[in-house]
């Protein structure tokens, strides 16, 4: 009878700083792996304290409370398989940002992370130490090497693995979503399975954190470079893994794959996932913007009704007497068609109040931008009026290449918190 060996992999959406609810996710998972059998249930980087945490990470009192948050996760799991899951180890002299393996009870090993990232949105060398290159961990049947994220992209920290005797490779990330950035993870994780002849598990996590959005599409790769299995992009997913012992080493067993989105619905899933979870994570329920009748806010309602369903979003226009017609039919047509509420503000009287305020100090100058912009930040003030008197958050609706260049006005459409 061939060895075999059941993983059960937990893409999950953790919430940063949420310790106890986070540690309760994994109990619930556990509890599912142990009633489809598992022997071994995983779940991403740093998914105790959320992902990422920033300076928090760095306070004593956080990772002390993750700290023994894991010890209590390890006692109340001791009956069933073992768990796998990131979080902060701190030693007595450094922090670390870990890999925890509970076990019978008790916390069994610990992996640290050896390469830590310091570009784009990561600033880990700042708020940890690096560890010196891991070994692999002897999992019932399997010896199994952990390189934990970033360690991945580097030759170095699979090799040692490998060179020690891992059997298989498992790797938790926290790794944030850009465009076909499922490719690269791919071309990587393949790389590794390649160079090293074992079978790489890619486990990632989901959700929204603030400016970034995560984005699963876990999978697992052979050294031939076959998927076994893939599973989706954006949404929560349990998966469990069978892998049998044959001639050439561990394997796992072919799943059917998860349907990927193309690039242009992933980017539009990033912006729903991340702005869903925004609301969720800091307990807004309902949102407000200014709609114009263009495109940028027509596609910001768009995104905030699939994110917050249609009965949470207000659509306000605010009309000038410079507003076309047209530009007033689309707006109503849009908010119509998506089922939000629209309300229709004029801004003329306070324009002219505001016009007529200013005409002494204004008296010998010609109009230019100032009185263009007198408009934009006419919307923003009673934009924000609303958001404050109905607790809606305002989002805003000017693009990248608009606030990039400057083509946008400073408390007028750059308004919103979000």
């Amino acid at each position: 009878m061939p060895a075999r060996f059941r993983l059960t992999l937990a893409q999950l959406n953790p919430t940063t700083g949420a310790i106890a609810a986070n540690c309760d996710r994994a109990r619930a998972v556990w509890a599912e792996a142990r009633a489809a059998g598992a022997d071994m249930v995983a779940l991403p980087e740093s998914f105790v304290t959320g992902y990422q945490t920033q300076d928090l990470v760095m306070r004593p009192q956080f990772w002390r409370d993750a700290m023994q948050a894991i010890e209590a996760l390890a006692a109340d799991c001791a009956d069933g398989p073992i768990m796998a899951i990131g979080g902060p180890w701190h030693d007595g002299h450094a922090l670390f940002n870990a890999y925890y393996i509970l076990s019978g009870g008790q916390i069994a090993h610990v992996v640290r992370k050896h390469h830590l990232p310091n570009e784009t949105v990561f600033d880990e060398k700042r708020q940890f130490t690096p560890a010196p290159l891991q070994e692999p961990v002897q999992i019932c049947p399997l010896l199994i090497g952990m390189p934990i994220c970033e360690d991945a992209w580097h030759r170095d920290v699979a090799a040692q693995h490998a060179s020690k005797g891992a059997e298989i490779l498992l790797v938790p990330n926290g790794s944030p979503y850009y465009r076909n950035k499922m490719a690269d993870r791919w071309a990587v994780g393949g790389g590794r399975a390649r160079e090293t002849g074992l079978p790489l598990i890619y486990l990632n996590m989901v959700g929204g954190q603030d400016d970034q959005a995560f984005d699963g599409g876990s999978f697992v790769i052979h050294p031939d470079g076959t998927r076994q299995a893939q599973m989706g992009q954006f949404d929560e997913e349990i998966c469990h893994i069978n892998l049998q012992k044959g001639a050439d080493g561990w394997r796992a067993e072919v799943q059917a794959p998860a349907a990927l989105p193309d690039e242009w619905e992933a980017d539009y899933r990033a912006m729903v996932v991340s702005l869903s979870d925004y609301f969720a994570k800091t307990g807004f329920k309902k949102a407000l913007l200014g709609l114009s009748g263009g495109i940028d806010s027509a596609l910001v309602a768009t995104i905030a009704a699939d994110a917050l369903g249609p009965e949470n979003v207000r659509c306000v226009m605010l009309p000038s007497e410079y507003t076309a017609e047209s530009s007033l039919e689309d707006a109503r047509e849009l908010a119509e068609n998506l089922g939000c509420r629209y309300d229709f503000l004029p801004i003329s009287g306070p324009r002219a109040a505001v016009t007529e305020a200013l005409a002494p100090l204004f008296d010998g100058t010609t109009p230019d931008v100032t009185e263009e912009n007198i408009q934009s930040r006419l919307r923003g003030l009673l934009l924000m009026a609303l958001s404050n008197k109905f607790c809606e958050m305002l989002l805003t609706t000017g693009n990248k290449s608009e606030v990039a260049v400057g083509y946008a006005t400073i408390y007028g459409d750059m308004a919103g918190g979000y």
